[in-house]
C-alpha cells in the first residue's frame, strides 16, 4: 500500500502504559514539520490500568476526523490484540509485545513482535518503550526518523541524558524493523503558509474565554471538563482575575452567578452529572438576567454513564435546563478550532443578551489534540456588558430587549430577583408583570441571531446536517458520497440555539434533512421538527465517533427507504 498519503496508527494496552502520550508525541512530532495531525482517545475512568486505547491520524492534507480504518496497530498486551485486530484493515501491520502470541490463522494482517521494554532497556532509559515504537514506525511510514530525533532534541534540550537515550531508543526501533515493507509513504510534509498550533480541544476553549476576558472561573473537578479547571487555575491570574476549585457543581455555578451579579465575566465547566445538578442556577440566571457561560462537555449517560467515552445526548437539556418556561442559547463547536470561537462567542452572547449561555463540547473535542490555525485575535471581536451610567429610578427589566446592567456599587438600584418581579426588580405575582417579563426574556433571544452556518449545493432536495464533534466524519462520508455522483446538500453550523434564521428557512424548503449525532434518541432532529423541518436521525451510542465508511453506507440506506416511500 505504499503511495497512500495518510497513516492511521493505534495504540492499546493498560492505562500508564503511555499510550496516550504515544499518539500524541506522533502527532506533534508529524505537524512539527509540516503534515496535518489528529488524535483520538478513549480510556477506563480508573486512575491507572484497564485497557485504553488511542490513535493518530497523520496525513499530507487536512484532516477533520479520526479516521476509517487502522493502519498500524501497536498492542502492548494480548487483551488489546485480541480487541482492536479487527479493525486493523487488511494488509495492515500488527506490532506486538513478545508476551503476545499472533493467531496463526489471521493471515490479513503482517504481525511483527518489537521487544519494546527490552530494547528500551538497551538505552539506559526503561521509560523509552514509546521511542523504540516511534523508531519502528518511522520505517513503516517512510517518515524519517531524524523527525522524531529533532522533535525529542527540542523537547527535552536542557536533559542531554534523555535526549541521547531516547534517540538511541529511535535507532533500536528503526533498525529493528529494517527490513519491513513499509505501509504508506506519507512524501515530503509542506508547512502550511500560515502560524499553527497543537492543541486539545478543552485547551482551545479555555484560550477562548481568556480572550474573551474572563475574570472568575470556579469550576469542580469531573471528567472530561478537569483540564479546563486546571488550565485556568494555571493561567487565569492577576489582579482582578480568580480560578478556584469549588466543593461542589451547586457551589460552582451560584459561585460565578455571584461574580457575574458584580459585573464579572464569569465561566465553570462540568460534565453529565455535574450539569444537572447546576440546572437550578442555571434557571436563577435566566430569571435574573444574569450573563454567565456554562460548559458542558458531554461524555455517555445517565448518570455516572461513561464518564471517559464520547455522545452527544445533553443537546435537549442544554436547550431546556430549566422548569418553567426557558430556552438557553446552545453553541456546539464541531472542530478543534471551533472551540475556540465558540468560547469566544458564548462570551459575547452573554454579554449581549444578559443571561446564561450553555457551550456545549464533548468527550471527543476535549481530548482531540490537533494543529489548527493560530487565530488571529485582531479579527475576534469581544463584546462587553451594556452598564448603566445614570442616576437612580433606572427600570431594570422594562423593556422588551435589553436594559443597561447596574452593578452593585455603581450607579443605580439593581436587584437581583429569581422570583417574578416588576420592571424595577420587586417581587410580584400579578399576571402583566409575568406575561411581560416572560416576553421579555425570550425576546432577547432575537439579539442573538448573528450565528454563522454553511451551506453547499442548497438546490438538493435531500440534505445533511451533523452538530458538534461528529461535523468531521460526516463531512467525510459525505465526501464520499458525492464521489459517487450522490446529490446531497450540506448544512452545519455550531450556533445551535438559536439556529441561524436563514438557514431555517432553507432546511424548511427540503424533503429530508440527515441529522447524524451520537445519542438514542435522535435529539437534533426532534429539535429540528419542533420547526416543522423534515429531519431524521442517523442514530449511534457506542461511545465511540462515527467511521465515516460505516456512516456513508448507513446515509445510503437511509436514501434508498426515501426514495421507495
Amino acid at each position: 500500500m505504499a503511495g497512500r498519503s495518510e497513516i492511521v496508527v493505534r495504540f492499546a494496552g493498560e492505562g500508564g502504559q503511555g499510550v496516550v502520550t504515544a499518539a500524541e508525541m506522533l502527532a506533534r512530532a508529524a505537524t512539527g514539520v509540516g503534515y496535518h495531525a489528529l488524535t483520538f482517545a478513549t480510556f477506563p475512568s480508573q486512575i491507572l490500568g484497564g485497557p485504553t486505547w488511542t490513535q493518530a491520524r497523520v496525513s499530507r492534507v487536512p484532516i477533520s476526523s479520526p479516521g476509517d480504518h487502522v493502519d498500524i496497530l501497536v498492542a502492548f498486551n494480548d487483551y488489546a490484540y485480541q480487541e482492536h485486530r479487527s479493525d486493523v484493515r487488511e494488509g495492515g501491520v500488527i506490532l506486538l509485545d513478545p508476551s503476545v502470541t499472533p493467531d496463526p490463522s489471521d493471515t490479513q494482517h503482517r504481525c511483527i513482535t518489537v521487544p519494546f521494554d527490552s530494547l528500551a532497556k538497551e538505552t539506559g532509559e526503561a521509560r523509552a518503550a514509546n521511542m523504540v515504537v516511534m523508531g519502528g514506525l518511522s520505517k513503516l511510514i517512510n517518515m524519517p526518523v531524524q523527525f522524531f530525533k529533532d522533535f525529542i532534541s527540542i523537547r527535552f534540550a536542557a536533559r542531554e541524558g534523555v535526549v541521547a537515550a531516547n534517540h538511541k531508543a529511535l535507532d533500536l526501533g528503526l533498525n529493528h524493523l529494517a527490513n519491513e515493507d513499509s505501509v504508506s509513504d506519507l512524501g515530503n510534509p509542506e508547512k502550511p503558509d500560515y502560524p499553527q498550533s497543537f492543541i486539545k480541544g478543552n485547551e482551545a476553549v479555555a484560550i477562548g474565554a481568556m480572550h474573551a476576558g474572563i475574570e472568575t472561573y470556579i469550576g469542580y473537578p469531573i471528567s472530561p471538563a478537569t483540564p479546563i479547571l486546571v488550565y485556568m487555575e494555571k493561567n487565569l491570574v492577576g489582579e482582578g482575575k480568580v480560578a478556584i476549585q469549588a466543593s461542589s457543581e451547586i457551589e460552582s455555578i451560584t459561585g460565578i452567578i455571584g461574580a457575574a451579579f458584580a459585573g464579572k465575566k464569569a465561566m465553570t465547566a462540568t460534565s453529565g452529572p455535574g450539569f444537572t445538578l447546576m440546572q437550578e442556577g442555571i434557571g436563577l440566571s435566566w430569571m435574573a438576567e444574569i450573563p454567565i457561560v456554562v460548559i458542558d462537555v458531554q461524555r455517555g449517560g445517565p448518570a455516572t454513564g461513561l464518564p471517559t467515552k464520547t455522545e452527544q445526548s445533553d443537546l435537549l437539556t442544554a436547550i431546556y435546563p430549566a422548569h418553567g418556561d426557558s430556552r438557553m442559547p446552545v453553541i456546539a463547536p464541531g472542530t478543534v478550532e471551533e472551540c475556540f470561537y465558540g468560547s469566544v462567542m458564548a462570551f459575547n452572547w452573554a454579554e449581549r443578551y444578559q443571561g446564561p449561555v450553555m457551550l456545549l463540547s464533548e468527550h471527543s473535542l476535549a481530548e482531540r489534540a490537533q494543529n489548527i490555525r493560530k487565530p488571529d485575535l485582531t479579527n475576534v471581536p469581544v463584546e462587553n456588558r451594556l452598564r448603566y451610567t445614570g442616576g437612580a429610578g433606572n427600570l431594570r427589566y422594562e423593556s422588551k430587549e435589553i436594559s443597561p446592567f447596574p452593578s452593585p456599587g455603581g450607579p443605580g438600584s439593581y436587584v437581583a430577583n429569581g422570583s417574578e418581579h416588576d420592571v424595577f426588580g420587586d417581587t410580584t405575582h400579578l399576571a402583566k408583570y409575568h406575561i411581560h417579563m416572560t416576553e421579555r426574556r425570550f425576546s432577547k433571544l432575537n439579539l442573538l441571531e448573528d450565528g454563522t452556518y454553511e451551506a453547499e449545493n442548497t438546490q438538493a432536495k435531500i440534505a445533511v446536517m451533523p452538530w458538534g464533534g461528529s461535523k468531521g466524519s460526516v463531512r467525510e462520508a459525505l465526501d464520499l458520497l458525492v464521489a459517487e455522483g450522490v446529490d446531497l446538500g450540506w448544512y452545519y453550523t455550531m450556533f445551535v440555539s438559536p439556529l441561524p434564521t436563514k438557514m431555517l428557512e432553507e432546511l424548511l424548503s427540503k424533503d429530508l434533512v440527515i441529522v447524524p449525532e451520537l445519542n438514542f434518541q435522535g435529539q437534533m432532529a426532534l429539535n429540528l421538527r419542533s420547526y416543522g423541518i423534515k429531519a431524521e436521525a442517523i442514530t449511534q451510542y457506542t461511545g465511540l465517533p462515527f467511521g465515516p465508511s460505516d456512516l456513508a453506507g448507513r446515509i445510503k440506506q437511509l436514501l434508498a427507504g426515501a426514495i421507495k416511500v
